[in-house]
């Protein structure tokens, strides 16, 4: 092989031969609305005390983190225990460390789930459109990836849910809720509908209900946590990136029977959360309601730019995210780079047409809609 081969010398997998690595555009633009990110950073105070946090570390860096994570893992599990009981679901509220797992991003989370659940003779069911992220865990865990259409307002039907469960039998079948990227919630009795009807058709499958955007909802109550109780093949995966402000710290977790926490055990690489990481993420939750303070008021960003692209003459999907929909457009990347030229980063993403923006600051919210308003002005 020559010194410098290309991507076609080496001896890649096949089913890799032409793909990209994914990922949104990172571009050093005024306004970034195009990853679903929280655009508020934590107070000076929390800084503050993450920064303590990071230097206590510094006399045992040389030392392995808990690879456990256990401390993280309880405070996990405490916070989850108050958004129960603040919602009204104090009866749901019992969930210790042993229902939780930590990884890097509820991307790495999926993946162990891929990678203890699904692989090389085992499918992966979803519900399109969705996260274009899930056909990427399947594919690298060797596992058949296969969906199943939402509905027309893009939620999933329990009935095409059990067909598709009942002529795939999927090791795991995955609900985004709110989905992403169209921010739809499916509703809590349809998630019980489908698990009643797994249970019914007898197949093994786990089902995954991706929560990585609730704390957006406008419904609080409609969270598959309180179902865990009920259901052993149940997994509620969520994160830290989006409504607690934390992106670049990368916690994700699952809350799920302990059983499924041993399983994700089994396959997770040794040491994978480092003693920062989890350090910060005690920090973060120990703060969570300050750094949560900012979620109103970005769901009324979310609500007021669905209204103001409404009046625009434009098509939005209703959300429950901290994004939403909308368009549609015969060019959908003619308009991403007008925009663009204007400052303006969004997603192009979702069904044919469409685009996704995430709510901002209301300097960038505001930005945004004239950078549209612009846009269409000149189509």
């Amino acid at each position: 092989m020559r010194a410098n081969p290309s991507l076609g010398d080496l001896p890649l997998r096949p089913e890799l031969a032409g793909e990209e690595p994914y990922g949104a555009p990172q571009l050093d633009v005024p306004v970034r609305l195009n990853v679903n990110e929280n655009p508020y950073p934590p107070s000076v105070d929390v800084l503050a005390d993450m920064a303590i946090a990071t230097a206590r570390l510094g006399k045992g860096v040389h030392r392995y983190p808990d690879r456990e994570a256990t401390a993280l893992r309880a405070a996990l599990a405490g916070y989850l225990n108050s958004q129960l009981e603040a919602a009204g679901l104090a009866s749901a509220a019992v969930l210790g460390a042993e229902h939780i797992w930590a990884a890097n991003g509820s991307n790495e989370v999926m993946l162990h789930l891929c990678q203890a659940f699904a692989g090389p003779s085992r499918r992966v069911l979803a519900f399109t459109p969705t996260y274009s992220m899930y056909p990427q865990y399947a594919r690298d865990s060797h596992s058949r990836y296969l969906t199943a259409p939402r509905l027309a307002d893009f939620t999933v039907d329990p009935l095409i849910a059990r067909a598709a469960i009942a002529t795939y039998r999927p090791s795991l079948a995955v609900i985004a809720s709110p989905n992403n990227p169209t921010g739809t919630s499916t509703p809590l009795s349809s998630i019980r509908r489908i698990l009643s009807d797994i249970e019914e058709i007898g197949v093994d499958t786990i089902l995954v209900v991706d929560e990585a955007y609730q704390e957006f909802s406008r419904h609080p109550d409609n969270t598959a946590l309180q179902l865990l109780g009920e259901y052993g093949n149940l997994v509620v995966v969520r994160t830290m990136s989006k409504a607690f402000a934390f992106a670049g710290g990368r916690v994700g977790y699952l809350a799920a029977a302990p059983a499924i926490v041993d399983a994700c055990r089994i396959v997770r690489l040794p040491y994978h959360l480092s003693a920062q990481t989890q350090a910060l993420a005690q920090v973060a939750l120990a703060h969570a309601d300050e750094m949560l303070s900012r979620v109103a008021e970005l769901r009324e960003t979310r609500d007021s730019m669905i209204e103001r692209l409404s009046q625009l003459g434009l098509e939005v999907i209703d959300s429950d995210a901290n994004f939403c929909l909308f368009g549609p457009f015969s060019d959908r990347h003619d308009v991403w780079q007008r925009l663009l030229d204007r400052g303006v980063l969004v997603r192009e993403v979702g069904p044919e047409g469409f685009l996704r923006v995430c709510a901002g600051t209301p300097a960038e919210t505001d930005a945004f809609v004239a950078a549209i308003a612009a846009v269409l002005e000149e189509l």
